[in-house]
């Protein structure tokens, strides 16, 4: 699996992000709008993914819009990560839709990240607030984000995400994890490199306080 590194190698904070082609096009200014935010070093390791739905899915499921299903492969690409966490670094780990929902299922599935980021997270995926409820996360920091026109979209199963990222997050909050939902303007597709930025930068703090976020 590719992996594509940037920011300071030998920083103590390690981010880890899937990413598609519109993500790597847009890095660079993501990763300039997290050192706006957040005064710190870092370095990110941008994992390629080449076949989003079954790649980032963590069980399989039938298409929800076109003809594409879900191939359940996501156990696959949690494998490839678990190498790069090693040492006494702090991991986070981050994803804009499919992928803040893999975010999510990994930090459930494994020990090894400090934090998650999940922008825009696709929490509408078939059967995974059941899979919340009875999963204990193991990172202690989450931030939750959502455009606020997300849940008016026509698709009847897409138009569940703010009900489930509502339900989401208080069950984080019963589980007594730190954690934060931002409503950022507009549909899915707008800034999403900002809205990335901004969920990394929320962690950071989160786990190291002592830097200031402006």
């Amino acid at each position: 699996m590719n992996i594509l590194q940037y920011g300071n190698k030998n920083a103590d904070v390690v981010l880890i992000q899937p990413v598609d082609a519109h993500d790597i096009e847009c890095m660079e200014e993501e990763l300039a709008e997290i050192s706006q935010r957040w005064d710190g070093a870092f370095s990110m390791q941008a994992v390629v993914i080449e076949d989003w739905n079954r790649q980032l899915s963590p069980w399989s499921a039938p298409p929800v819009f076109g003809k594409e299903g879900f191939g359940g492969g996501a156990a696959e690409v949690l494998e490839a990560i678990r190498p790069l966490c090693e040492g006494n670094k702090t991991y986070i780990l981050g994803g804009y839709s499919l992928a803040g929902l893999f975010a999510l299922w990994a930090a459930q599935e494994c020990d090894c990240f400090a934090a998650v980021a999940a922008a825009s997270p696709s929490v509408w995926f078939p059967g995974f607030l059941d899979y919340m409820e009875t999963h204990e996360m193991y990172a202690k920091h989450v931030y939750l984000s959502l455009g606020d026109r997300e849940e008016l979209a026509k698709n009847p199963t897409m138009a569940t995400v703010g009900d489930c990222i509502r339900k989401g997050y208080a069950l984080f909050g019963k589980k007594g994890i730190e954690s934060v939902l931002e409503w950022n303007s507009g549909n899915h597709f707008k800034d999403s490199e900002v809205r990335m930025a901004k969920g990394f930068a929320w962690v950071l703090q989160a786990v190291h306080p002592a830097q200031e976020t402006p």
